[in-house]
């Protein structure tokens, strides 16, 4: 049994990789925790205890209120790219489960190092509470099995700025910390989600068709980011940066290819503001702190996906 930490900025597709953690028969979810990111920190609380209830885990998985601003910036959160909500303007109604009243850094903390070795952290938001973690209590680096975080880019366009993804871009600062701490990282760029975690409109229009609960509710929590794309880009699709993230967790062959690198945040300049730098010629001729995803099985993760959407457990 995979246990896993899932700290997040519960919006759109943030809840689609909650469902697939949530839905599987080999994962334990110790504990969501919420990060300051998308929308306003109290919806985002509410968005992840309304997909823990969708997914019938309601009681069964605390959720921790974390950190509800970057450890040095302020930022602008993206309501035009999720809806009002950060649910495609779906409005739903509050869950029965409420939040945890312990703060979601001594969450980690706590559930890392009473199972040493053994938990997962997916990092599906700005680093915050993770890099606050690490600062209260170092030795967690060593105890926790893998981080696997949804961040940065690898010679691609950013999708916040021109040089920078949007979760490393909130806070720079924490990724700074994490990247290097010495904890076990694993990196999938938004440059995989554009090129294997996209949802194009016949796949989409499948699962419309669906009519399932779970297939219902993705359509629409992600139909403004749907919406939002095609008008910024021209593409006419589903972004699922989040959920491949969490796939690759559950089925690691669906990362194909992936190389240790050295990888350094930049936190100086406001231009480049978040940019991941993914040393490719070893030209630091430092040692690589994590290793990188570069190619990734589209018809894996769409497997799983569908199986979940289709209301199976996975």
């Amino acid at each position: 049994m995979l246990k896993v930490i899932i700290d997040t900025d519960t919006a759109g597709d943030d809840t689609t990789a909650l469902m697939l953690a949530l839905r599987s028969s080999n994962v334990r979810v110790e504990a969501i925790t919420i990060n300051c990111g998308n929308v306003a920190f109290d919806q985002q609380v509410e968005n992840a205890l309304y997909t823990v209830e969708l997914s019938g885990n309601s009681g069964r998985v605390p959720v921790y209120p974390g950190a509800r601003r970057p450890l040095l910036r302020d930022w602008q959160t993206v309501e035009e790219v999720h809806g009002k909500d950060g649910m495609g303007n779906s409005f739903f109604p509050k869950a029965r489960q409420r939040p945890e009243e312990k703060h979601a850094v001594d969450a980690m903390i706590e559930s890392i190092n009473k199972n040493p070795n053994e938990v997962t952290v997916i990092e599906q938001a700005p680093m915050t509470n993770l890099a606050m973690a690490i600062r209260k209590d170092p030795e967690i680096v060593r105890k926790i099995r893998r981080v696997y975080f949804m961040g940065g880019t690898n010679q691609y366009l950013g999708n916040v700025t021109p040089a920078a993804e949007f979760n490393i871009w909130v806070d720079p600062d924490a990724a700074k910390i994490v990247f290097h701490s010495g904890v076990n990282l694993t990196m999938v760029g938004w440059e995989i989600c554009m090129k294997y975690g996209l949802l194009m409109p016949d796949e989409i229009a499948e699962i419309e068709s669906l009519h399932t609960k779970e297939s219902d509710f993705f359509i629409k929590v992600n139909s403004v980011a749907r919406e939002f794309l095609k008008k910024s880009t021209g593409i006419d699709a589903i972004p699922c940066p989040d959920s491949i993230t969490v796939a690759m967790v559950l089925d690691p062959s669906i990362a194909t290819s992936v190389k240790k690198r050295y990888v350094d945040v930049d936190n100086q300049s406001e231009i480049s503001r978040g940019a991941t730098w993914v040393d490719e010629l070893a030209v630091w001729s430092k040692k690589p702190n994590m290793e990188v995803v570069y190619e990734a099985s589209k018809s894996k993760f769409r497997s799983l996906l569908m199986k979940m959407l289709k209301g199976q457990t996975i």
